[in-house]
């Protein structure tokens, strides 16, 4: 029998001399156990709303994405990109070309990200899925050029789906002198028409910026003809991605770099990693405050039980298992709350996905989604119990220790 763990557990739940020791051992276990739950919500939230970003860039970005990995353009006939196409996973591609441009719409302008697209565009992406208006996801049509711009691009621009005048777009010319006597000379220029639609990716770094456009457009307004500066992969249905862009990345050799969308939006999901770990970290600290409480209940503990302390010292109990008791009854309480908590966090959660407990507005429709989403990730779980656990041991350890060495020894 292990007779640390049976002592530990019996003054765990015996009455005690003093009735403020039970009071601050359940207060220890009420204060991990919240800490805990605060955890496993806030995790979840932050994952939920890393899971909403994502959802809302897949239907504008591409499953994968190859880009230049020296300079900004590539030739749209470069052999290791011809060599994607033999690829057994690629459903599609589709070539585009984007740079800063200016657009001009009836005495109004804005500095835009012009973005030429092909036909496949469409094919590649979800965009058709983001589409407002009366339009289909047209780009041009005889010898007319459509632009489909993002709603705020729009709004800021004073345009409806269906704008009647065309919207002018202007370029800087490369390599020429820079006329001062007639400033529209240094500019291509040109002019796209309505498509009797916009589109909204709920994200302002495209929904304010963005114009898509036909490639051949872009090609000739930013002077690089049979150039484009990303291809846009569709893999069929089914195919495990990591896998593809590992094959992909062997084709294309090291003059190219194949991102997924996690890698394209890189500087938004890392600032939603930063702010998930200062979470992390913030409410650790509030754990470590909870942690006190198990401090001083084994220290009160340990004063209580003196006269029990010198009778298993005298019926021959070594001072290392007299240590354990106390190290043991810390242990409990820690797992006690961290169970509690994981228990709670994890209804919690549930709730908030099935009920929408917690909401973003006042008002149905305010905001992308209605109540704050959750997901709860297996690896935060484990994390969030080591922490509880580890961080408890240390904090039962202490106590034990200091009053072993001035108390126990002496008895």
């Amino acid at each position: 029998m292990n007779v640390p763990f049976f002592i530990a557990r019996r003054y765990l739940f015996s009455k005690k001399s003093h009735s403020a020791i039970n009071i601050i051992s359940m207060i220890s276990v009420v204060g991990i156990a919240l800490a805990t739950t605060a955890l496993v919500c806030v995790l979840s939230v932050f994952n939920g709303f890393r899971e909403l970003v994502a959802s809302l860039f897949t239907a504008f970005d591409p499953e994968l994405e190859v880009v230049a990995s020296e300079g900004r353009t590539f030739s749209m006939t470069n052999p290791s990109i011809r060599n994607i196409q033999t690829c057994k996973w690629v459903e599609a591609t589709s070539g585009s070309l984007q740079n800063r441009a200016l657009a001009r719409y009836e005495g109004r302008q804005a500095m835009i990200v012009l973005k030429g697209v092909d036909d496949n565009f469409g094919a590649c992406t979800d965009v058709k899925r983001i589409l407002y208006g009366n339009g289909d996801f047209v780009l041009h049509a005889d010898l007319m050029n459509y632009a489909v711009p993002g709603i705020r691009v729009a709004l800021s621009l004073n345009m409806t789906t269906d704008f009647a005048s065309p919207l002018e777009i202007y370029t800087p010319r490369q390599g020429e002198t820079i006329n001062m006597m007639d400033p529209t000379q240094n500019f291509n220029q040109d002019v796209l028409y309505s498509s009797g639609s916009v589109f909204n990716v709920s994200q302002k770094q495209y929904d304010s910026e963005y114009v898509l456009c036909p490639l051949a457009f872009a090609q000739k307004m930013f002077e690089k003809p049979g150039e484009i500066s990303s291809l846009a992969i569709r893999l069929k249905q089914g195919t495990d991605i990591a896998e593809a862009k590992q094959e992909i990345q062997s084709l294309v050799g090291q003059k190219f770099l194949v991102k997924d969308r996690f890698e394209q939006q890189q500087e938004i999901f890392n600032i939603m990693k930063v702010e998930k770990l200062m979470g992390y970290v913030f409410l650790t600290f509030i754990l470590f405050v909870a942690c006190f409480n198990i401090i001083a209940s084994l220290s009160m503990l340990i004063i209580d039980k003196r006269r029990d302390i010198v009778i298993l010292h005298d019926l021959g109990i070594d001072e290392s298992s007299i240590r354990k008791i106390f190290i043991v009854e810390g242990r409990l309480i820690s797992i006690a709350g961290a169970f509690i908590g994981i228990c709670i966090g994890l209804l919690l959660c549930y709730c908030q996905s099935e009920y929408g407990w917690l909401r973003l507005g006042q008002q149905s429709g305010t905001f992308i989604v209605d109540a704050y989403p959750v997901s709860v990730n297996p690896l935060d779980i484990l994390i969030i119990a080591t922490t509880v656990i580890l961080i408890s041991f240390i904090a039962s350890w202490y106590p034990v220790r200091y009053l072993s060495n001035k108390m126990l020894i002496k008895n």
